[in-house]
């Protein structure tokens, strides 16, 4: 630990405030606005650009504080996102080792704080908070709410997305069925994904889907494309619905496929032959997640499937994926153990057949995301701005990371609303057990 005495210097000073929160030696190298530094020598850098990094931290002395100095480039990890990760790693490494989780300051560590800052010239106001950060109103989860906070992660607009998503805009995790092949793309991915989907839904031709939370339509295109099935897909952006009209005219898919910018609790439409979720149950909120399964199960045919891939996480995670995540990515998200997601499917009446955890899967399409948009990074920056752009590698670096530490899951859940006589009309050993699908001709 450094020694506040002699030619200590402002990054020995910050070390030895930080380092008892930490739980032992730094592990990283700190330094400081002076140019200062204190820390393993080949650990990644974190540089404090600003005395108001430390002020900040001293208002926020949490994950929300270190990443509101990211984003403003008051903190900065020389390197870009392979050097955020790495220190992210060491960090969170030590946390575990040690014990320490939130930061909780006693009274004698925030007068020692308060002190140094004081020497520092750190002392002052709380900063104003980065623009990127999410202003939501109203009643959690009425629809306006929620129109509101889908509009603030998916409208960045279209352009944006094609910086880190593939082709098909598939924003969900993607299925490497060649697992172990370093040359498997994303694309191809992507695509093993929707036709693993459309094959547990048993699609058909002539068969009505319902695709709620329809993202960019990768999902809808796909299966009305490729397995003859008319689509009825939802979706509450505006920019995402944009996207898929294009993609129906370029594609000639108008006869089967339908996209509306509507709340999925407003359809009103006859019961589909098959209905799937992807990755969007994670928006409903907790006390709204029994009427969505209601919801999706009133729209289902007597021997309908369901397919919901969706996001879960450990029980003593934050439901929201951290303060970062709720502030500036996906306020308002609610993440859930996936045996209480299967519990809310019973309740509603559906027979779970099937659940395929994915969790490595996703580590590997983030890191694609990941390596996609930095490819791309000085065009984010011109788009979005410095701070939108930082928000994101922070995002995707960190996602990453919770994925293959094991704190977030994903999981693919095949259930069937039997019919009167509780017969489901499912094989008994599923074609998708028998090895990877391939799209249809």
């Amino acid at each position: 630990m450094a020694r506040l005495s002699g030619r200590t210097t402002n990054a020995d000073r910050l070390a030895a405030l930080l380092e008892p929160l930490l739980g032992g030696q730094l592990p990283v190298r700190l330094q400081a606005w002076d140019g200062s530094q204190a820390g393993p020598v080949d650990a990644p850098v974190l540089r404090l650009t600003s005395r108001r990094a430390l002020r900040r931290m001293l208002w926020e002395p949490n994950e929300l504080g270190l990443a509101q100095a990211y984003i403003t480039g008051e903190l900065d990890v020389p390197g870009g996102a392979a050097a955020l990760d790495a220190g992210l790693r060491r960090v969170w490494q030590q946390s575990r080792r040690s014990g320490a989780g939130q930061v909780r300051l006693s009274a004698g560590q925030k007068l020692r704080a308060a002190l140094l800052a004081a020497r520092l010239g750190a002392l002052g106001r709380r900063p104003t908070v980065p623009s990127a950060q999410a202003k939501l109103t109203g009643t959690m989860h009425s629809r306006a709410r929620d129109r509101a906070a889908i509009a603030h992660h998916y409208d960045l607009s279209n352009e944006f997305y094609s910086l880190i998503l593939d082709p098909s805009m598939a924003y969900s995790c993607a299925y490497y069925d060649s697992f172990g092949d370093p040359r498997a793309s994303l694309a191809d991915a992507q695509r093993a994904k929707l036709d693993l989907i459309c094959t547990k839904l048993g699609l058909r031709p002539g068969m009505r889907l319902l695709d709620v939370g329809c993202g960019w339509g990768s999902l809808s295109l796909h299966a009305a494309e490729h397995y003859g099935v008319r689509v009825l897909g939802v979706t509450i952006s505006a920019q995402q619905h944009e996207f898929i009209t294009k993609q129906i005219a370029a594609r000639n898919l108008g006869d089967r496929v339908e996209v509306r910018v509507q709340d999925y609790r407003a359809v009103s439409e006859p019961a589909f032959d098959a209905v799937s979720s992807i990755e969007m149950g994670e928006h409903v909120g907790a006390d709204n997640y029994p009427s969505y399964a209601h919801t999706l199960f009133a729209h289902l045919k007597p021997q309908g499937r369901l397919v919901l891939q969706q996001m879960s996480r450990r029980s003593d995670a934050a439901p929201g994926g951290g303060p970062f995540i709720e502030s500036y990515i996906a306020p308002d998200m609610h993440m859930r153990p996936v045996s209480e997601t299967l519990g809310f499917l019973e309740r509603a009446g559906f027979e779970i057949r099937d659940v395929q955890a994915m969790r490595e899967h996703y580590v590997r399409t983030v890191q694609d995301w990941l390596d996609t948009f930095e490819s791309h990074y000085s065009d984010a920056v011109a788009m979005v701005g410095e701070e939108v752009a930082r928000v994101w590698r922070l995002y995707l670096v960190g996602g990453a990371l919770t994925f293959a530490e094991g704190r977030m899951g994903v999981d693919q859940i095949l259930a069937v609303r039997t019919d009167s006589l509780g017969v489901a009309d499912m094989p008994a050993t599923p074609e998708w057990f028998a090895g990877p699908c391939t799209t249809s001709p």
